[in-house]
């Protein structure tokens, strides 16, 4: 078994209509010991970004409202999402904040303030516009709050609830080596099935070995196809396991089988494990590697 240590950085954005309440909720963040940031601009998160992993486990929690209020830099928030996304030691989640029309309205005469999409018109202009703006981006929300009927306490206990105790959560990828004729584990969240590969177990002095054993991994891993499978299989974890994290799952069970779980499956998931645990918390398992001699 192999364990990953990697900063893994819990990160909250806070968006939606202006007047909803981000005010409350990166308040309510910072009394939870988030690092708080109020309109950060879009353009300046990949600089904040590197500022964050240089300062090793100091930030690892982090909250940044991002708004309308720097309306020049909105058209950059999609592609700032998308580089925060493609960060393995990041967990982001958006939380989207919204209201009726009418709440809206009503805040914003209490206040005596202007929309800031309509400085010198009407709120509900303003609230029209801004709502259109946002559409995509509450689509694309883990967590989205209606605060027409919450009071700022009210808002204030929902955002502590939500927060305190999944504060700091870990996504684990679990790489686990298994044979088919012991069935398929049933935890596995994905199954790659390596038995087209050329077997070691019909070569007569490495079949009472394992894929842990230096001679049959190379023998396993020499073959072409077997450099073409590991190629694809990377990359294609590579672009899903930032995913399963962004949507806040907490681990991946990630399960290679060939016939016996003894000589293929074993080296490649050590392969493909050891690849990992650099950006992620990662276990290495071999379910059915003893099973032979137990059978003896």
């Amino acid at each position: 078994m192999s364990t990953g240590s990697v900063q893994d950085v819990q990160m909250i954005i806070i968006t939606g209509m202006s007047g909803a309440g981000k005010t409350v909720a990166i308040q309510s963040l910072e009394d939870l010991g988030y690092f708080c940031v109020d309109n950060l601009p879009p353009t300046l998160l990949p600089k904040f970004l590197e500022l964050m992993k240089e300062s090793g486990n100091k930030m690892d929690k982090v909250a940044l409202v991002m708004d309308l209020r720097g309306r020049e830099f909105f058209d950059s928030l999609f592609q700032a999402l998308d580089d925060i996304s493609k960060k393995s030691w990041i967990t982001p989640q958006i939380v989207f904040l919204d209201a009726k029309d009418s709440t809206l309205v009503t805040r914003y005469k209490e206040t005596r303030r202007s929309h800031p999409l309509a400085p010198s018109g009407l709120p509900l202009e303003g609230i029209g516009l801004e709502r259109e703006l946002l559409e995509e981006l509450k689509g694309r929300a883990q967590l989205i709050l209606d605060t027409s009927d919450l009071k700022p306490r009210e808002l204030r206990e929902k955002i502590l609830k939500q927060f305190a105790a999944h504060s700091k959560q870990i996504f684990t990828v679990n790489v686990l080596s298994f044979g088919f004729k012991y069935g398929i584990p049933i935890d596995a969240d994905l199954v790659f099935d390596v038995r087209f590969l050329p077997n070691p177990h019909y070569i007569e002095h490495m079949r009472p070995q394992t894929g842990m054993d230096e001679e049959v991994s190379s023998y396993v891993l020499k073959w072409s196809e077997s450099q073409k499978f590991l190629e694809k299989v990377l990359d294609l974890l590579t672009f899903m396991l930032p995913q399963y994290k962004r949507e806040g799952k907490s681990q991946l069970v990630i399960a290679i089988g060939c016939t016996g779980g003894q000589h293929r499956s074993v080296a490649l998931t050590e392969k493909i494990g050891h690849y990992f645990e650099a950006d992620y918390r990662t276990h290495i398992s071999h379910r059915d590697i003893e099973r032979r001699k137990e059978n003896r």
